[in-house]
């Protein structure tokens, strides 16, 4: 057999292997539109909270302008649902095109590495607002996507390991710096998603 012929077989064999073992329809045309709905909501965000030379948490604490925290918390269900819906229906067409269940064995077992931690860091977030500490909230979202998406690399492509590596130190950074919340939610949350969908769109979905 000639080693071009080895090559083939070789290649053939892992990505069989890929296949059974790892979901590899997760479109990067989804990560683009979920960082341009998170850009979009960052907008809102900033022209519902930013009236003046301010900034969030100077001007919100415990008590203070309630009817604020419920727009911000409308504005980020709607960005991740949209996100969400937009997620399922073009992965769904992802693997319909590569042979691929949506809804198998490795897709929930992606499903509930990835959920735990976002789960955990919802009901976490969901605590600190109902405590006023707002200063928290932005670090924690982008540190629990980040263990998230690290947490779901090993089931998916590992190139999410890497954004979910950037998410993290985002986050940490954000801890740092209290008052910027919202600085760093659009970056995190919308331009690293617009940059690693683009990415994943030209590696994977041509």
């Amino acid at each position: 057999m000639e080693e071009k012929d080895i090559r083939n077989e070789l290649a053939s064999i892992r990505n069989i292997m890929e296949r059974s073992s790892k979901f590899i329809s997760l479109s990067g045309l989804s990560g683009i539109l979920a960082g341009i709905y998170a850009l979009i909501g960052a907008y809102l965000a900033y022209r519902l909270i930013y009236k003046g030379p301010i900034r969030i948490y100077d001007s919100l604490s415990v008590g203070t302008y309630p009817e604020t925290i419920t727009y911000l918390l409308i504005i980020a269900v709607a960005v991740l649902v949209a996100s969400l819906i937009t997620g399922f229906i073009l992965s769904s067409r992802q693997a319909k095109r590569k042979g691929q269940a949506i809804w198998g064995k490795i897709s929930q077992t992606l499903l509930f590495h990835m959920a735990t931690p976002l789960v955990t860091g919802g009901l976490l977030i969901l605590i600190l607002l109902s405590r006023g500490y707002y200063g928290i909230v932005t670090p924690s979202t982008l540190i629990f996507y980040g263990l998230s998406l690290i947490s779901a690399s090993n089931f998916t492509f590992s190139d999410v390991k890497y954004l979910g590596i950037l998410e993290i130190i985002l986050g940490l950074i954000a801890a740092c710096l209290p008052g910027y919340g919202l600085l760093f939610w659009a970056i995190g949350f919308g331009v690293l998603h617009i940059v690693y969908g683009s990415m994943m769109y030209l590696k994977y979905d041509k």
